[in-house]
């Protein structure tokens, strides 16, 4: 027989195991904050890995799917991702560079048009967008001009701060949860004394 003090003692440990996973990937994120370089790497050979097993999982699908209208569609996604992932893991500073560029062109669109947009809507929010935008060109163009040297150290900051972040919020919500349950077994602690 389960009652409210053994399920209680079950979700502690739930959530438990939420703040030890959040400490590894703090820990990992800091890490990767001090390597990036070896973060960037890192990410790439996982990014080609995904691709992989995707292509991998797409492909079973669509062999599944065989016979229907969408067969070569999957077939080819599923070619597109393989191929994608055999490119990923074989040249990973190559892909760095290309991903680097990328986000330096993301950065400095994304900062001209919040730039623009600011300043030609200028709404209640018109000085964070002109702010986002200022800042958004900034990194473009820091990246970009230190690129290719930035590509070894841009995308492992990023992958870092994003370990380091959902480690933080991981733990917020363990420890919430923790004290969520600890305050519903308090206030049922009473009635279980009266039975």
């Amino acid at each position: 027989m389960t009652g409210p003090a053994t399920e209680g003692r079950k979700l502690n440990r739930s959530f438990g195991g939420l703040v030890l996973l959040g400490v590894l990937l703090v820990v990992a994120g800091l890490v990767g904050l001090v390597h990036t370089a070896v973060a960037t790497l890192t990410s790439m050979l996982l990014f080609g890995w995904l691709l992989l097993i995707g292509g991998l999982v797409g492909l079973l699908h669509a062999i599944e799917a065989r016979g229907t209208n969408y067969f070569w569609l999957g077939v080819v996604v599923a070619a597109l991702n393989l191929a994608a992932g055999v490119v990923v893991i074989r040249h990973p500073h190559g892909t760095a560079e290309a991903l680097t560029m990328f986000a330096a062109l993301l950065f400095l669109t994304g900062g001209v048009f919040r730039l623009v947009g600011s300043v030609v809507v200028r709404g209640p929010q018109f000085g964070w967008t002109l702010l986002q935008g200022a800042f958004g060109l900034l990194l473009g163009l820091l990246v970009l001009f230190d690129w290719p040297h930035s590509s070894l150290y841009v995308l492992g900051c990023f992958f870092s701060l994003a370990l380091l972040f959902d480690g933080l919020g991981l733990i917020a919500t363990g420890i919430g949860g923790r004290r969520i349950v600890s305050l519903v077994a308090d206030r049922m602690a009473p009635e279980g004394d009266e039975k």
